[in-house]
């Protein structure tokens, strides 16, 4: 099996914007761009970097476009989600449980529940989140929340009027809008197709989580 390359600290930061890039709009960064985040005074200096990577095989560079960077190997698998890890030294990483479908009755975080770990920066969401979520459905399509989408979720039992939550009613796990009024409690889909939840007083209750943030085909949204 062949060796990961050696590199520098400096082209681990510019492989990292690079993935950055791709994960968050499907397209690699210009030189320009990429000195411009790195603080180097020229698209020269970015560009010296990129031959460098170049030749260790982590990217390969096409001629003749701004944005001809393309991930190679380890880099673009990451880069993808496929096994999501940007790991950099010095940089905090966070081990997020991705959950899948969740068995009427048992804890959300259940062994059994868990289809993966993904390994992604500390710095991505405000506030952190805790694991992941699939979504399933396109009741909440109008904020943006699509059928497959990996929501990231922070771990709590309250919740303000207006925010996105991880709720658990009965034996069902939903993602919809929170709304309190008195002692009603409302879970509003962000699609007209769907009616609201009107959560019944006598039927078991409880916030499982607030969506921070989302990741769609291994890009942050």
């Amino acid at each position: 099996m062949q060796d990961t390359p050696r590199l520098t600290a400096r082209q681990q930061q510019v492989l990292h914007l690079v993935q950055r890039a791709i994960m968050r709009t499907g397209a690699p960064p210009t030189r320009a761009e990429l000195a411009a985040q790195m603080g180097f005074k020229s698209a020269n200096a970015a560009e010296e970097h990129l031959q460098s990577l170049a030749r260790k095989g982590v990217i390969e560079l096409i001629s003749g476009t701004s944005r001809g960077i393309r991930l190679k190997g380890a880099a673009r698998t990451a880069a993808r989600g496929d096994a999501f890890s940007l790991a950099l030294p010095g940089m905090a990483q966070l081990a997020l449980p991705l959950i899948g479908r969740v068995a009427a009755g048992s804890p959300i975080l259940a062994q059994e529940h868990v289809e993966q770990t993904w390994h992604v920066e500390a710095g991505l969401f405000t506030p952190r989140p805790d694991y992941l979520l699939r979504v399933r459905g396109m009741s909440m399509q109008g904020a943006g929340i699509m059928d497959g989408d990996l929501l990231a979720v922070q771990s709590t039992r309250e919740a303000r009027n207006g925010q996105i939550v991880v709720a658990r009613i009965g034996d069902e796990v939903t993602v919809k809008r929170f709304h309190r009024h008195g002692s009603r409690i409302e879970l509003h889909a962000e699609n007209p197709d769907y009616p609201a939840i009107m959560v019944d007083q006598s039927e078991p209750f409880a916030i499982e989580g607030l969506a921070v943030g989302l990741i769609r085909n291994g890009m942050m949204i």
